[in-house]
């Protein structure tokens, strides 16, 4: 070939794929099939807890705590209590009676799209 002639490199590369056998087309990679995890995500258990309030004191006071010992929370009596999934704040609730248990009854949730685990 004269180096000064035009050079066709997609014809060259379609010209030298085209003559591949099919056991090279076959081994090339496939690209992974694309899977739901929404069924498997639903199995994953997690811990739902309602937070009554919390306080934070010195050691020395945690060490003086007996029977009767009083502390005083940082929530109001009535204020909707924190909902936490595995640790981490989803909501707000207030406490009900269902039964002989209690339940609690949702009044605020944080930005979940619960959708995206029911389809």
């Amino acid at each position: 070939m004269d180096l000064t002639e035009n050079f066709d490199l997609e014809s060259a590369l379609d010209d030298t794929l085209g003559n591949l056998p099919e056991a090279e087309e076959a081994a090339a990679p496939q690209p992974a099939p694309r899977r739901d995890l929404n069924p498997f995500m639903r199995k994953i258990p997690v811990t739902l807890t309602l937070e009554v309030g919390a306080v934070e004191i010195p050691l020395s006071e945690l060490f003086a705590i007996e029977h009767g010992s009083v502390l005083e929370l940082d929530k109001h009596a009535g204020e909707p209590l924190d909902i936490k999934i595995n640790g981490t704040r989803v909501g707000r609730a207030e406490v009900v009676v269902v039964g002989e248990n209690y339940g609690l009854r949702v009044v605020e949730l944080e930005n979940l799209d619960m959708g995206l685990l029911s389809s």
